[in-house]
């Protein structure tokens, strides 16, 4: 690689007591075939053998161990004393896979105007044994993002160091989701690119701290939620608050009824899990209306970062008699855009520019005519209008 093209990166792993798998973690880091690498790991002041491990890599990496207020804050000032021009974080417990950072600046240098990318990666045991593929992975999609779920692996994230400029810090008020709120910022001004590459590696285990936040984490993802959605309950509130409600109210029915009613039991159990899992379901496939065989339901909606020039709405209307006169009544954020009719086919709709440039654009898009297909396996109750491509810029 010609390292006079080659940007400085900067990777930052914020650390406390993370002994058992810190080696690990610097070793993903160090073994990289990057030429152009900082490494800083700003320590909370752990009283675990960390010290000891990190010093037989001293030279090769910088380590700061001094009391903190957390991991955002430490997050935080490594990314502001890093010299990289592209920064990411690694918790200690995590790994980046071989040629991650290559593949991560490839990325940056055929998209010289992202200000972040993500890709894929896998999830890990205690052990450090693969299990399985991130499940939750996929193309970016702003209004999922803001509204729904956190689908972006943050092990696989990095960043231009620049953007902190524009959006802001990591939050440090933030212990569960100041990634998740981080990604919305940067997603609602500039997007994010996906890549489809695997890049990094989270641990999963009982001590993890996002198996173990329970409430507190529900109502941080609260807090993130509605105040970037100004909605009370967003959809995605609905999905990660039942998850771990349902786990608390299944405990609390089996620690509390007595053993004489365990059929009982069992039949409230199975209820509990019926219900929440029919709610997250409907939330998790249907709050979009926008599915992944590419039909839509007959409203969907979609949001775009800051752009330029006319909004191009592109997709297909299948010949089909139970569709036929369909039509299309737009809203631009608050704004009624009009009524469009479809015919059969490829169709492609303009919607003029917005009034501010420099703000997300929120669609919705009311269909007048849906059918509901056989059970295709893909979810239950679905409702379709038409087949959606995509929404983009035409600037």
């Amino acid at each position: 690689m010609d390292t006079s093209l080659t940007p400085l990166v900067t990777i930052v792993t914020p650390s406390f007591n993370q002994g058992r798998y810190i080696r690990a973690t610097i070793e993903s880091v160090l073994r990289q075939d990057y030429p152009r690498l900082e490494y800083v790991i700003m320590d909370g002041g752990s009283t675990d053998e960390t010290a000891s491990i990190v010093r037989e890599y001293a030279s090769r990496l910088v380590f700061i161990s001094e009391k903190d207020r957390g991991q955002s804050h430490a997050i935080n000032k490594g990314f502001r004393m890093a010299r990289g021009e592209i920064v990411s974080w690694l918790n200690s417990d995590d790994v980046l896979l071989d040629g991650a950072v290559s593949r991560a600046v490839g990325a940056f240098l055929d998209h010289p105007s992202a200000a972040a990318i993500y890709g894929e990666g896998y999830r890990i045991d205690q052990d450090g044994r693969i299990k399985d593929r991130f499940p939750h992975t996929e193309p970016f999609n702003l209004w999922k993002l803001v509204y729904l779920s956190d689908y972006i692996l943050q092990q696989s994230a990095f960043f231009r160091r620049s953007v902190f400029q524009q959006v802001g810090w990591i939050d440090e008020d933030l212990e569960y989701a100041m990634d998740w709120d981080l990604f919305v910022r940067i997603g609602k001004r500039y997007g994010l690119v996906y890549v489809p590459e695997y890049l990094g590696c989270i641990r999963e285990y009982p001590d993890a701290k996002s198996a173990t936040g329970g409430k507190r984490r529900v109502r941080e993802i609260a807090r993130v939620l509605r105040r970037q959605t100004g909605t009370y309950l967003p959809p995605g509130l609905i999905v990660y608050g039942l998850e771990t409600y349902r786990q608390l109210w299944c405990e609390a029915v089996r620690r509390r009824t007595p053993s004489f009613l365990t059929w009982p039991s069992r039949k409230l159990e199975s209820l509990i899990l019926a219900a929440t899992g029919y709610c997250i379901e409907g939330a998790i496939h249907h709050s979009q209306g926008w599915y992944r065989d590419g039909w839509a339901g007959p409203k969907l909606r979609y949001m775009l970062p800051p752009g330029r020039g006319q909004i191009l709405i592109e997709g297909t209307l299948p010949d089909s008699p139970e569709l036929a006169g369909q039509s299309l009544t737009m809203r631009l954020n608050t704004t009624r855009a009009g009524v469009f009719p479809l015919p059969a086919g490829d169709f492609q709709i303009a919607l003029p520019p917005p009034p501010d440039p420099d703000a997300p654009v929120l669609l919705e898009l009311r269909a007048s005519r849906h059918f509901v297909p056989a059970q295709d396996g893909e979810s239950r109750h679905r409702r379709l209008a038409y087949q959606f491509r995509r929404v983009a810029w035409s600037g």
